[in-house]
């Protein structure tokens, strides 16, 4: 059985524990989406800092048909925040790059110029900024590289999805935002469209290691043994001197 309180109470200690470590009276910087993920971290962070210390930026690529979600978030939390449209800043890059961008590109390019203003937004703001990732996105390598999947630190990412919705529920945020079909807001699917299966298999077979459908647990297995490396660090050389 999960135990979410008493994992939730060890993750606001965590958070703590980090900033005292790691820039004493410095803000969290959380990419608000009006998903669980953003939303519980959010939550977490003002359990651990205070709300005058947790900063949330919004991030719409041009027209994004859930940012009320986030505002929802924003309002509900009581946090200082900002918006920020990254559209001008995609289409410049874009427009820049002399040949046609393959489609995955396309897609990676948002969530990374997102990073890049995030960090701005921490630095001008005494911040550190937070990563939103969970485990079981983690799992199947669906973050974007140096886009959503980094950051200074991490409260959920050795979290699956059903853990993170039991500590969002404990924390008092709306039902709405807890259980929002997770989605990047930039190619218009949910998360379970583009991956094949549903988070509640891959959690079931993450901690349990049970899955009925044997090709989804190929599918799983497969985007796990290529992903592996999103996880890594950077590999470096390693002269004989």
């Amino acid at each position: 059985m999960f135990d979410a309180e008493r994992v939730k109470n060890e993750c606001v200690a965590w958070i703590r524990d980090f900033f005292e470590k790691n820039g004493p009276g410095c803000n969290a910087v959380v990419g608000i989406s009006g998903g669980k993920d953003s939303s519980v971290t959010a939550a977490l962070c003002v359990e651990a800092l205070g709300r005058d210390r947790v900063i949330g930026v919004l991030m719409p690529n041009g027209v994004q048909h859930d940012i009320d979600m986030a505002e929802l978030l924003v309002r509900h939390l009581g946090i200082k925040s900002y918006t920020v449209n990254i559209k001008d800043a995609v289409d410049g890059v874009t427009g820049s790059i002399p040949f046609e961008l393959s489609e995955q590109s396309r897609q990676n390019l948002p969530p990374r110029i997102r990073m890049a203003t995030l960090y701005a937004v921490s630095q001008s703001n005494n911040g550190r900024v937070a990563n939103t990732c969970n485990l079981s996105e983690d799992w199947v390598g669906y973050s974007t590289r140096y886009g959503d999947s980094v950051g200074d630190f991490s409260p959920l990412s050795r979290l699956v999805v059903r853990e993170v919705k039991a500590i969002g529920r404990l924390l008092g945020l709306p039902d709405v935002l807890v259980d929002k079909a997770p989605a990047d807001g930039l190619c218009g699917k949910t998360d379970e469209d583009n991956l094949g299966f549903t988070y509640a298999e891959l959690d079931r077979y993450i901690r349990e290691g049970e899955i009925d459908d044997l090709s989804k647990k190929e599918n799983i297995d497969r985007r796990h043994r290529n992903n592996l490396f999103k996880l890594e660090l950077m590999p470096s050389f390693e002269p004989e001197i």
